[in-house]
């Protein structure tokens, strides 16, 4: 069995380890903004089809004890880089962590990109060429509390990048940090589900994909094992294939998302033709003082601006207090989240949360509040 290793937005460690273990992982270990496991090729590929939350997964080839640039070249050259590149392939090193010597991560990618070429030289002649955007066979090194563990990057570019939404809005929300919010939120797919703010549509698409039990996965050009040495294509094309089989073609429950802004409507609904559900879910244009339950029961999820980036100049307070306001008075029998940065704002809403979940958007500390909706 091979070890990996699933990078993950900081907080969502636990609840990515339980996603991983219900796709089969075996000796699933959270740790920080990741999670170990183990298992063969098939359950790789599947991972890197399936899962909604990990950034990326990481095969573990060796780690070995480093405290300077001797011991990094050193430790790089006893790995036979033969078994996974040969001089045609092109490489790309990526670094992180760091020691007292070695706190440059610029420095240590190179370090080591001269450790595997200089192999590559003494043993062929020849070498592979660097390739920044789209190598073939991506290294990346860890260096942590002395130890520095060397793994390849099966997952190329990052899998929150689903492939579907080249549309974006001002602020967007990573699709892999909507869909941990849904799966917080423990919404089913049997509820209504909808999104007053809904910007260019990540918080219903990936609602819907989870629905219709779509493999993310799907919509990417290419995985970054497809070019390895060893890359099984057939295993990769009978799994796409089950995942297609598999999917179902309806909603159970209505899924919406609505926006005050025409332009990030149509964006949402370019996203949505392009993930194929386009006759699924309804977007509409709805200044949020005109929002009203479209149904007696369901789930609002929302991700209002907290003026980081997006309307840092306005008046957020009264923003928040109308949306406080629209969900105490129209949307009795539901239950709502709200992602906020910034508790000053959270308070506006004027209503008493019965739950507050602490997760990071990006490197911004956040609340998804919940609050039930007599």
């Amino acid at each position: 069995m091979n070890q990996y290793f699933a990078t993950v937005a900081r907080g969502l460690e636990a609840l990515a380890a339980q996603e991983l273990a219900q796709l089969g992982a075996h000796k699933v270990e959270p740790g920080f903004c990741g999670v170990a496991f183990a298992g063969d090729r098939t359950l790789l590929y599947s991972v890197n089809l399936w899962a909604r939350l990990p950034f990326r997964i990481l095969v573990k080839l060796h780690e070995f004890p480093c405290q300077d640039a001797d011991d990094l070249y050193r430790g790089i050259q006893t790995i036979d880089w033969g078994a996974y590149l040969t001089p045609d392939l092109t490489l790309a090193v990526n670094a992180t962590g760091k020691s007292a010597q070695l706190n440059h991560t610029h420095f240590t990618a190179l370090q080591v990109k001269k450790a595997v070429v200089d192999q590559q030289q003494d043993r062929l002649g020849d070498r592979s060429d660097v390739e920044l955007q789209t190598p073939d066979v991506q290294i990346n090194v860890h260096i942590h509390q002395g130890v520095c563990t060397v793994s390849l990057d099966s997952s190329g570019k990052s899998l929150h990048r689903r492939g579907y939404r080249p549309a974006v809005g001002a602020a967007p929300l990573k699709e892999s940090l909507a869909a941990a919010l849904i799966q917080l939120s423990g919404w089913q797919p049997e509820q209504m589900f909808y999104d007053p703010l809904c910007g260019s549509g990540t918080l219903p698409l990936e609602a819907s994909l989870n629905a219709l039990n779509v493999a993310p996965g799907l919509f990417r050009e290419q995985f970054g094992f497809e070019t390895w040495l060893d890359a099984d294509l057939p295993l990769l094309e009978r799994l796409m294939q089950e995942a297609e089989d598999s999917q179902r073609d309806s909603l159970s429950a209505p899924i919406w998302g609505s926006d005050r802004d025409a332009a990030v409507i149509e964006q949402a609904i370019a996203n949505a033709t392009n993930c194929g559900v386009l006759n699924q879910v309804y977007f509409a244009q709805i200044d949020l003082a005109d929002v009203v339950a479209p149904a007696d029961s369901g789930v609002v999820i929302c991700n209002p601006p907290y003026g980081e980036r997006l309307g840092k100049n306005s008046d957020l307070g009264a923003f928040y207090k109308q949306l406080g306001d629209v969900l105490k008075q129209r949307f009795k029998g539901w239950t709502a989240f709200v992602l906020s940065g910034n508790k000053e704002l959270a308070q506006s809403i004027g209503l008493k949360s019965s739950q507050r979940i602490a997760v990071y958007n990006g490197t911004l500390p956040c609340q998804l509040m919940k609050y039930e909706l007599y």
